[in-house]
């Protein structure tokens, strides 16, 4: 999913994961304290049928333990090891961005899409071809 300008991509959580289980069988969901909301578990997990949730919790500059259930539940249970595989996609993001620069130009939806599309794509066949620039 991509959005004009630079903003807060938590309003694009769900339509980005609707759009991945359409695809995909997700069984564990790795994601930033940015997506931390009760709402957002719930739909993994209910909605989707994702067996885990990995989800950093954002305290929003409380101490308090949540009240909500799946937020509480990533305070009991929260799989360091596996969040820690977050840098390999992060990895991927800032050389994708640094080789083939971060702005999309299109003007529509569709192609920014299409331009991601096609950005992903540039970057694999530069890693088939063994490009190192």
């Amino acid at each position: 999913m991509a959005g004009v300008g630079p903003s807060y991509d938590a309003p694009l959580f769900a339509p980005a994961l609707l759009a991945a289980s359409w695809n995909l069988d997700i069984d564990r969901l790795l994601a930033d304290s940015g997506y931390d909301s009760e709402a957002n578990h719930r739909m993994a997990r209910e909605g989707l049928g994702i067996r885990s949730t990995v989800i950093a919790l954002n305290r929003r500059g409380s101490r308090k333990w949540p009240k909500q259930p799946y937020r509480r539940q990533m305070i009991r249970r929260f799989h360091r090891r596996k969040y820690g595989q977050r840098w390999q996609a992060e990895s991927v993001f800032s050389r994708l961005k640094r080789r083939l620069g971060s702005a999309l130009r299109g003007l529509s939806n569709a192609s920014r899409g299409r331009e991601t599309q096609m950005k992903v794509l540039t970057h694999n066949l530069m890693i088939l071809a063994g490009s190192t620039a």
